[in-house]
């Protein structure tokens, strides 16, 4: 087992990554205020490890009941963050219960947001079991639910007690979803650790065969970027860099799933294209060297992602693009790589320049 710790004073956390840790039931167990809690998990994830979970925790007298729900991006709202509610409060869950999610992004996007609101906040346990949430999602405490008209709009900090990344839940995933993974992974290389992408480069056809010591490995180091982040600042309020830099690519790619629906596109698979766009916007601003950019498009390309934007159109991105919680007083700032493990946001970009870089990378 790997363990990190994200250093933020007395919400300080640890990030467990290894293999067969939903066995381990010590290490939830000794996070909890009482011996109660809820495990929120999907119709996907639920008969595959639900019992794993649920049986170590129950011999420690741990009481559990159980909320599964409709899996995928499109259940992301308000009426499926109602059911959780219905049940905690039905369940006459208070303050001491704690919320477990076991799942992917969404589940611990929901389970998050209902835990940072229910009853003015109950603690809750991340227990990612997909790559993109092991890598990114579960850490950092962003939590909140989508709106029609843009992702993620609506939600809150809210740090967990731990992360418990067991990485033998990978072997289930689809091929696809461990695509999507990747994306993010890859990101941490492009802002901020140049070694890692260089790493990654050598090693990407083991990520893809899904070999055990080379998983572990890029999930270690992307949670220790992620974590010296979010340390850093917590709540995304630096002007220059800091947390926002985390989201190379999302703005593109938000618009990119809002504007062909929810769940069409995998979340990693738009942020994909959104990276390939916004180093295609730093090549025309001069900022990135077309040989950077060119590995950037090769690496995301060997890890099975898409290279290229749905075509849209460029005025329907900026429209969608507008709506992004990156937008101060009217301006788009975007996350740019200046080289490959650096970036800077910035939002002087011409829109002439950013349509043009769109038009660029969407082809289908």
């Amino acid at each position: 087992m790997r363990k990190l710790e994200l250093a933020l004073g007395e919400r300080s956390y640890s990030i467990l990554i290894g293999p067969r840790l939903l066995a381990d039931g010590d290490a939830i167990s000794s996070c909890l205020d009482s011996r109660r809690a809820v495990i929120v998990s999907n119709e996907t994830v639920a008969p595959l490890y639900l019992e794993r979970l649920a049986a170590p925790l129950r011999e420690r007298g741990v009481s559990l009941v159980s909320i599964i729900l409709p899996d995928g991006e499109l259940h992301k709202n308000a009426e499926t963050l109602g059911r959780i509610y219905d049940t905690l409060m039905a369940e006459r869950c208070d303050r001491t219960t704690t919320l477990i999610a076991l799942g992917g992004g969404v589940i611990g996007d929901l389970a998050g947001y209902a835990a940072a609101t229910y009853q003015r906040g109950i603690p809750f346990i991340q227990v990612p079991t997909t790559l993109l949430s092991q890598v990114d999602s579960s850490v950092g405490g962003k939590t909140g639910i989508n709106h029609p008209r843009g992702k993620n709009m609506i939600g809150a900090f809210w740090q967990p007690r731990l992360v418990l990344a067991d990485t033998d839940t990978l072997a289930t995933l689809p091929p696809r979803e461990l695509s999507a993974g990747l994306a993010e992974v890859i990101k941490y290389g492009i802002i901020r650790d140049e070694p890692f992408f260089r790493w990654l480069e050598d090693h990407m056809d083991n990520l893809v065969a899904r070999e055990a010591e080379a998983l572990s490995y890029a999930i270690e180091r992307s949670c220790a970027n992620k974590a010296e982040v979010v340390a850093g600042d917590e709540r995304e309020t630096a002007r220059d860099g800091g947390r926002a830099l985390l989201n190379l690519g999302h703005t593109f790619g938000h618009a990119i799933e809002a504007g062909l629906g929810y769940g069409q596109w995998l979340h990693g698979e738009a942020v994909a294209a959104g990276t390939v766009m916004a180093a295609e916007l730093s090549r025309r601003l001069g900022w990135l060297s077309a040989t950077d950019l060119e590995r950037i498009r090769q690496l995301l390309a060997r890890a099975g992602l898409p290279i290229s934007g749905p075509a849209l159109g460029a005025a329907r991105y900026l429209d969608l693009m507008g709506h992004d919680k990156k937008v101060l007083a009217g301006r788009l700032r975007l996350v740019l790589p200046k080289g490959i493990g650096t970036a800077v946001t910035w939002g002087e970009v011409p829109e002439a320049e950013i349509r043009a870089a769109i038009d660029a990378c969407c082809h289908g």
